[in-house]
């Protein structure tokens, strides 16, 4: 009897020594994670939520300290985002929750403009004491690059902070000319760590990107203050079509030391009245919602020599036949802009011309066809039709003219697809009805329907 009892009671003082123990070590973790205590932060102790919140709290401390304002941009936290989540402070909420910011994966991205960042030595030791590891990705300065002068100084283009394999991500937002937003690709140069994280799962990165400068609004998120883009849907759109081309000066340069630009007031003239239209035609679109690309010729002088082609005498652009509006003549001879020849109709070959100030604006309109897609062109005199076929495309953003303008993604095989594969030697006599190499006849337009698809002002 005495032997049960000393085993019973041997049994219970271990029970309540374990009870005892496990309640400290909750009471200290609590304690350790309120006040930033580095004992229980590894993987062992801290959920992936709990970790990444803690990362968080770490980055966005520091970054306060150094006064850089970063803004969200991550595009699967800003997804799960919902006007109410925006307008509710959730300060009063005491236990441990990452609603927004601890999405599927293990990195959140921040921006950060440009012009408010400062080099300051000290934030590398003040990353290490918060025990967060720092990459710094730079390039070079596209906006002092140009066919004269192909070198440039070398600017910060991304910050990775890493913590128990998770990582924050800061992509450096700069303003070009085009008062747009930009930011670099993210290349690794020689002897970086390439294991340092996870390198193609990151959205900012895997190509330069553009961007329109998004108001920004203060709010709390998973407790967390942080600056967000105020219409953050729209920058989730804007980000899938973000992709930017630069413009290839150095090509541009070899291009013009075998044929020197002509630098003659009529070609400077002309220079600057099509800068003037193709504003113009952009601010008139973009109010009216429709997009654009650079098309023809005016395509293939920002491919081929970073700027207009002083002899073409016209802009071309490019526009999907599904974003055609009833008020887009309108709205372009609001603007200034007569109508000068309307051919074809929304159903078939449309194209339309403006007549600006000596420069011509050609608007055509694409059509899809299975794996092609083509434009039409018609002859006013005969009613023939000609079609141009070119391979499917998609839109990345460029710069032409200190403007911010969409270009085919695949400029070469759509420029190779319209001027044949010796578009890089200037041709200045041009017949648009058998010069492309993708003109194919397409039949004769019904005399009864002339005076509907063939008007010419």
């Amino acid at each position: 009897m005495a032997r049960i009892n000393r085993t019973l009671v041997l049994t219970l003082l271990i029970a309540a020594s374990s009870i005892f123990l496990l309640f400290q070590i909750y009471n200290y973790r609590l304690y350790s994670t309120k006040n930033g205590l580095d004992v229980f932060n590894s993987k062992r102790y801290l959920s992936g939520k709990e970790a990444h919140l803690h990362l968080l709290k770490k980055f966005l401390g520091l970054v306060h300290k150094f006064k850089l304002p970063v803004f969200l941009v991550d595009t699967a936290s800003l997804t799960l985002l919902s006007q109410d989540a925006v307008l509710y402070r959730d300060s009063r909420l005491s236990e441990p929750h990452c609603s927004f910011f601890c999405t599927h994966r293990d990195f959140t991205t921040f921006a950060l403009y440009g012009n408010l960042w400062k080099y300051d030595a000290a934030l590398l030791e003040a990353s290490a004491e918060r025990g967060l590891e720092l990459m710094e990705i730079r390039g070079k300065d596209p906006r002092l690059i140009s066919t004269d002068d192909l070198t440039a100084k070398e600017i910060p283009l991304h910050f990775l902070f890493r913590f128990n394999g998770r990582l924050v991500h800061v992509a450096v937002l700069y303003e070009r000319s085009g008062k747009y937003l930009w930011h670099g690709p993210l290349r690794l140069g020689d002897g970086m760590d390439r294991t340092f994280t996870a390198f193609g799962k990151l959205d900012f990165g895997r190509h330069a990107g553009a961007y329109d400068r998004p108001e920004l609004i203060l709010t709390t998120l998973d407790g967390l203050d942080v600056r967000i883009p105020r219409n953050f849907s729209g920058f989730v759109r804007e980000f899938s079509g973000s992709r930017f081309l630069e413009c290839r000066s150095r090509e541009a340069k070899a291009f013009y030391q075998l044929y020197p630009e002509d630098t003659s007031a009529e070609a400077v003239d002309f220079k600057m009245r099509a800068k003037s239209l193709l504003h113009l035609a952009s601010k008139v679109l973009s109010v009216l919602g429709v997009p654009f690309w650079l098309s023809s010729g005016t395509c293939l002088g920002w491919y081929r020599q970073c700027n207009i082609i002083p002899y073409s005498k016209d802009v071309d652009l490019g526009i999907w036949i599904k974003d055609y509006r009833d008020d887009i003549t309108q709205a372009f001879q609001k603007a200034g802009l007569p109508l000068k020849h309307k051919f074809g109709k929304v159903e078939d070959s449309l194209e339309l011309s403006f007549q600006g100030n000596d420069v011509k604006l050609d608007i055509f309109f694409f059509y899809d066809e299975g794996d092609v897609v083509w434009n039409g062109g018609t002859q006013a005199k005969s009613g023939k039709k000609f079609k141009y076929v070119f391979p499917r495309f998609s839109l990345c953003w460029a710069e032409l003219m200190e403007l911010k303008v969409q270009v085919p993604c695949e400029t070469r095989d759509y420029v190779m697809a319209n001027y044949g594969p010796n578009w890089n030697v200037p041709v200045k006599t041009w017949d648009w009805k058998s010069s492309p190499s993708n003109v194919q006849e397409n039949g004769v337009w019904p005399v009864r329907e002339w005076d509907d698809v063939i008007q010419v002002y």
